[in-house]
């Protein structure tokens, strides 16, 4: 679907239901397409707070000096 720039403003939330149902929507300016508006993804991988209130053990030597310094150098902080 296309619509003008002024549709898409007056229309806004008719576009969004639109686009929920599974329809692309293409914005153009003085019929020069600008934007587009598609369902957002929900493919994130990764979430904060995944491990909450279960239990969760660091590695062995995760604090040692050596691991410290890479984990340093990593970021352009000097070593102790």
């Amino acid at each position: 679907m296309e619509v003008s720039l002024h549709d898409a403003k007056t229309h806004l939330s008719r576009l969004i239901e639109a686009v929920e149902g599974g329809e692309e929507v293409v914005v153009s300016r003085r019929n020069k397409p600008v934007a587009r508006i598609v369902p957002a993804s929900v493919t994130c991988s990764r979430r904060i707070g995944t491990l909450a209130g279960r239990p969760f053990r660091m590695g062995d030597g995760f604090d040692s000096a050596k691991a410290s310094k890479a984990v340093a150098d990593e970021f352009g902080v000097p070593g102790k």
